[in-house]
């Protein structure tokens, strides 16, 4: 599918000259809260997305994760693998996905969470927003998606296209992960305000930031008070955070200690506010030099 052939929302609402990909309405999500998790490359996505799946597993929640970048290793702490991915899985009957079963490409993870992992075209072809839908679509035909409370997408990297800002389309709200570090928080700020642009047209909002890495939170403090933004959970540069994932686990099976304890309440306390505690935000971005006068050196 080409950029020419890619269907275009009409005038005003995503974005002034903006290509985007409509949202089928009949892969609409019904029933679960949906939850995308955005933030800068490398800045901990994934590890928060699987331990925050994990935290509402463990508050009794049905909970499905998908993956939605390339590399498809959102989940592997959950599957202990790196599991197919559904463009794999598809290309294997030529897209006939009447010929796919549910096992195929949707695999249980820790604590019953349900893993999917989107993939992604080839480098430098197709869109990223096609991916999105043709998962959420195949999760529909197969009837998967009535069953669950909750559904996080963990999508890839910084805002930069319409593909990319797809599961936006289908979730309630967004939480943003970032480092106490001018290039996150610039990262952030792109993504407000692709936030910005899609909630004129679908339901998602800003649900607030997720300070990772990060013993202080002074320049994402400032920044949130400049724009509008809350902080809902605060994970420092947690050595067990890290070494769980080298471990091809959740937090919540690393050995007991007092950080592994304070960083599972964390989690815990995260997965609680989103279901209970959690309000939409009109947060507005600020321009690029606004944000090197706010967070610049003087």
């Amino acid at each position: 599918m080409t950029a020419t052939q890619l269907p275009i929302l009409d005038g005003v609402g995503d974005g002034e000259g903006s290509l985007q990909v409509h949202l089928d309405e009949t892969t609409k999500i019904d029933g679960a809260l949906v939850i995308a998790v955005y933030g800068k490359g490398g800045i901990g996505k994934s590890t928060t997305s699987s331990n925050l799946s994990a935290a509402f597993s463990r508050l009794g929640k049905r909970v499905l994760q998908i993956g939605c970048d390339p590399k498809h290793d959102s989940t592997f702490t959950l599957t202990k693998k790196m599991v197919p991915t559904v463009i794999d899985v598809l290309e294997s009957v030529d897209f006939h996905s009447e010929e796919l079963r549910p096992e195929d490409f949707m695999f249980e993870g820790y604590n019953g969470v349900q893993c999917i992992e989107a993939g992604g075209p080839p480098a430098g072809t197709g869109c990223g927003g096609y991916v999105t839908g043709q998962t959420v679509k195949l999760l529909k035909e197969h009837h998967l998606l009535e069953d669950t409370d909750v559904v996080i997408f963990d999508v890839l990297g910084d805002v930069v296209c319409g593909g990319f800002a797809a599961p936006l389309q289908h979730a309630h709200y967004c939480l943003i992960v970032t480092a106490n570090d001018f290039d996150s928080i610039f990262a952030m700020n792109r993504i407000i305000a692709a936030i910005q642009a899609k909630s004129k047209n679908y339901k998602v909002r800003l649900g607030g930031v997720v300070a990772n890495r990060s013993k202080d939170t002074n320049e994402i403090d400032r920044f949130n008070a400049a724009v509008g933004l809350k902080t809902m959970a605060h994970f420092q540069d947690i050595d067990a955070i890290r070494r769980s994932r080298l471990k091809k686990c959740t937090i919540f099976e690393m050995e007991d200690s007092p950080e592994v304890i304070a960083a599972q309440e964390q989690y815990m306390l995260l997965a609680s506010r989103m279901l209970d505690d959690v309000v939409p935000l009109p947060a507005n971005p600020l321009k690029d030099r606004e944000i090197f006068d706010l967070l610049g050196l003087d």
